[in-house]
């Protein structure tokens, strides 16, 4: 079972619908006792960073979460939810993250070309870094995913699994042991994001 850690921000039933296309038994849940006997976890999450880590510490769950990874369970941060597995973001003022993966979070305004508009929103490609890794099993270079997003994460190159080209080289993916994430919605994502999804069930 799948737990989606429901800390009141994030997609969480069309990611529990996804899960579903795929055969995967997954629950929307705030219980701690329910995440703590799932066989692995996703962290959704949109909005901004700062609310969402407070959201998150409110509830404990931040504790819960460190908890389980530590003890070597799959924890996949999908979107804003991915940009709190690492260090710190710098998005209206400086926030901690989770430190499960190395690296910050930072805005896109000011590094994209002339004429790039933030957020990045639609379609992009992905550039895979590191195709051996169990979460790209089934994903190829060039497929296409769904992006919604101003901040990146950035100094996490030694975890980085998959970017994409908008502009500047946009961190799309990372892993570091048994913590992945994905910038992108892979539940928005078709067939690309099922079988992230698909991929992520069976590491």
């Amino acid at each position: 079972m799948i737990a989606i850690i429901d800390y009141g921000v994030g997609n969480l039933f069309s990611l529990k619908s996804s899960l579903a296309m795929i055969g995967a038994d997954a629950v929307v849940t705030g219980d701690a006792d329910v995440i703590r006997t799932a066989e692995r976890i996703i962290l959704p999450g949109v909005g901004a960073f700062g609310d969402a880590r407070r959201k998150l510490a409110d509830t404990g769950l931040d504790k819960i979460l460190l908890e389980e990874a530590a003890q070597g369970k799959c924890v996949m941060g999908i979107c804003l939810g991915m940009q709190m597995l690492f260090d710190r973001s710098l998005e209206y003022g400086e926030h901690a993250g989770l430190g499960l993966i190395p690296g910050e979070v930072v805005p896109m305004a000011g590094k994209l070309p002339a004429g790039l508009k933030v957020p990045h929103i639609g379609w992009n490609a992905l550039d895979i870094q590191r195709q051996d890794h169990p979460l790209m099993k089934y994903t190829k270079e060039g497929d296409c995913v769904y992006f919604v997003h101003s901040f990146y994460a950035e100094n996490c190159k030694a975890h980085t699994l998959a970017t994409a080209e908008y502009g500047i080289d946009v961190t799309a993916a990372v892993a570091k042991d048994n913590v992945m994430g994905c910038q992108f919605h892979p539940e928005k994502s078709g067939t690309v994001g099922l079988n992230i999804l698909k991929a992520f069930c069976e590491v």
